[in-house]
């Protein structure tokens, strides 16, 4: 018989081979003695759990030689920047333009209706001012300078209300005493009942508790800074404008 090689495999082979041959072993024993010797070779050789993964991190960035290549020279093009910032380019979204020719801002005659009270007449003017003298130039009514003189009351309030895109309610003491206010509020709400923008409720000088029912579902803007208060009116005047041109445009699209 030919001697097992003495290296590796064969040298434990060759040692349970001479060990069994000494104790009379029949064959099918010995070649059972030989599967356990080869199983329990391979328990000791078992590899650990971090050489495997470290098998699998290597495998992965070889397979994929490209990915690695384009992140390191994100990585140097722009240092100190994180992958997911470097690998991703947003493109910033554009606001839509309120005053291009063709803007559903000019299906109506105005953009804000100022529905207030007579004893407020002075803050109004500021905030008309203020709203007229931005950027977007917007159009404001103002009842005692646009309505027209000779007609009727209600006419020029239902028309101020249809002919605006957004209402702007200064609810104050004065406001909740005068029946004409009321009668202008509750057009706007019929004209819309839903909270999508166009009603503005601006209280001064009025407790929660006196905040009028028929607005309860509409957040309001409370006026303890003017010039804050004025810039919150202007920019959900500007967001629903913004909004009605992108609706606009999808129906188109």
């Amino acid at each position: 018989m030919h001697p097992i090689p003495c290296s590796g495999a064969g040298l434990l082979h060759s040692r349970i081979f001479s060990l069994l041959m000494g104790m009379r072993v029949s064959p099918p024993y010995y070649l059972s003695a030989l599967l356990a010797a080869g199983w329990f070779r391979r328990l000791l050789h078992k590899p650990k759990p971090s050489s495997v993964e470290s098998l699998k991190s290597s495998h992965s960035a070889s397979s994929s030689p490209s990915s690695s290549s384009s992140s390191a020279k994100s990585s140097s093009s722009s240092p100190g920047m994180s992958l997911a910032t470097s690998s991703i380019s947003l493109s910033p979204v554009s606001a839509p333009d309120i005053s291009a020719s063709d803007s559903p801002r000019w299906d109506k005659s105005y953009d804000v209706c100022i529905c207030h009270s007579e004893e407020d007449m002075e803050l109004v003017e500021e905030l008309v001012s203020y709203l007229e003298g931005q950027p977007e130039s917007f159009r404001c009514f103002l009842q005692l300078r646009d309505a027209v003189a000779g007609s009727a009351v209600v006419t020029e309030l239902c028309d101020a209300v249809q002919n605006s895109h957004c209402w702007v309610m200064l609810i104050t003491p004065g406001f909740l005493q005068d029946p004409w206010c009321r009668y202008q509020m509750h057009q706007a709400l019929a004209e819309a009942p839903m909270a999508n923008g166009r009603t503005i409720p601006v209280l001064k000088d009025v407790d929660r508790k006196d905040y009028p029912r028929e607005l309860r579902n509409i957040y309001y803007i409370y006026m303890a800074l003017k010039e804050k208060s004025f810039r919150q009116i202007r920019d959900t005047v500007m967001r629903y404008l913004q909004e009605l041109c992108q609706s606009s445009t999808k129906r188109m699209e």
